[in-house]
């Protein structure tokens, strides 16, 4: 599945916008399955990740199959990953929720870094946890584990589609992630969902003013027309900190 480069403009809204505001985006328009729950961030401090999804499914191994690597091994789907993941896109492995063996460890994620990868999501395990998560480059996952993929897995295919934690991702959706998980959304849909997070996120910044300020809820969250002029004329005054 090919699409259009994300735009500059809607990067930027999505990396303003929490997952949380895309969450909510998603749900009016119909999408309740869109949040990738149980994986977590290696890294606290590199966690925002926004790109689109080239994907890598495994399947369980096979003992005559899946051995230890050597230099004249046949390329595999994980090599076609690690070398053909484009900079900028997230890559997105699914396992069937695998956790024995690792999906990749510090020098494939380092070799992806380098390339401009813009992040890794696996709903498996991943090895050498503790040299990942000093890397400034985003990777979730569900879980450590020492032993190599070959122990437990067999990469099957990239660019299909993978099902993580029970949430369908094609080859082009976009990743959103940050410290709550990561939200997938079709591409059609990413620059309206993007532009709508946005304006989203920014009235709700207004309105966290308005609260702290000691304004009930009712009339402010959601805003009533009153909040909305008063919305309005915080933004055409550069958006005060203090309202």
């Amino acid at each position: 599945m090919t699409a259009a480069p994300l735009s500059a403009e809607t990067i930027k809204n999505f990396r303003y916008a929490s997952t949380a505001t895309v969450s909510m985006q998603m749900l009016k328009r119909g999408f309740r399955n869109s949040a990738i729950n149980g994986v977590r961030p290696l890294n606290p401090k590199a966690t925002r990740l926004v790109g689109p999804a080239f994907t890598l499914r495994y399947i369980p191994c096979r003992e005559d199959l899946d051995k230890p690597p050597t230099p004249s091994d046949p390329p595999s789907a994980q090599r076609e990953a690690i070398e053909g993941t484009p900079a900028g896109h997230v890559l997105v492995i699914g396992t069937e929720g695998t956790t024995r063996a690792g999906t990749l460890g510090d020098i494939l994620a380092l070799r992806l870094k380098v390339r401009g990868v813009a992040g890794v999501i696996s709903d498996g395990a991943i090895r050498d946890t503790p040299v990942i998560g000093k890397m400034d480059f985003p990777v979730y996952c569900s879980a450590a584990a020492a032993p190599p993929s070959m122990n437990s897995l067999h990469p099957v295919e990239t660019q299909t589609p993978v099902g993580i934690c029970g949430v369908p991702v094609y080859p082009g959706d976009i990743i959103v992630a940050d410290d709550d998980g990561a939200i997938v959304v079709p591409r059609h849909l990413a620059d309206e969902v993007a532009r709508d997070s946005f304006e989203q996120e920014r009235l709700e910044k207004f309105v966290a003013i308005r609260v702290g300020q000691g304004k009930p809820i009712t009339g402010t969250y959601p805003p009533n027309d009153e909040t909305k002029a008063l919305y309005q004329a915080w933004i055409k005054a550069g958006e005060p900190a203090g309202g």
